[in-house]
């Protein structure tokens, strides 16, 4: 593993591995993969362009139709399923080391599994990542690295500068 890959020992790292490569060979990115619910699951795919370019409704669609007879062919769930596939948007998760980086100085809220310095959840600026931990800044100015594998969830701030961050760039001619 590069560090750019979603990790999970679950359901969700059995899915992983299994649509993690076909969304390369089709020129994206997976950011995440959730499984909600029990009588009938909802498998949740979230992913980017690799090129860094905006995903459509009709590139969801394409990945959408290719994972499902991928994920039906391996048969990782029994019964029956519902499959959902989205980009990450603009208030994203931050699930691979590269999510941490290219969204430095960005807000972000960070819950981790247990408490670290007496609380579980943080508020601040993205100071980026490596391979082992995260690293944002509170408003208080202090520095929290917490470790990958100790975050229960991490997510960017919808603010202004995210939005003109992220916005779609024109096309020169």
């Amino acid at each position: 593993m590069d560090g750019n890959e979603p990790t999970s020992t679950t359901l969700e790292g059995k899915l992983a591995a299994i649509i993690a490569p076909r969304l390369e060979l089709m020129g994206f990115e997976l950011v995440r993969v959730s499984v909600l619910g029990r009588e009938r699951p909802t498998v949740q795919v979230m992913a980017d362009r690799a090129d860094g370019s905006q995903i459509t409704v009709e590139d969801c669609t394409q990945i959408s139709h290719d994972i499902s007879a991928a994920i039906d062919v391996d048969d990782p769930i029994p019964g029956a399923w519902t499959l959902e596939v989205s980009s990450a948007g603009i208030d994203r998760p931050l699930t691979r080391v590269k999510d941490w980086n290219r969204f430095a100085g960005h807000q972000a809220r960070v819950e981790t599994f247990f408490p670290l310095n007496g609380r579980k959840r943080f508020v601040g600026v993205v100071l980026g990542a490596d391979e082992e931990a995260a690293r944002i800044r509170l408003d208080t100015g202090a520095e929290v690295v917490i470790r990958h594998p100790d975050i229960r969830r991490a997510k960017l701030v919808l603010t202004d500068a995210l939005i003109e961050a992220t916005a779609a760039k024109p096309l020169a001619n």
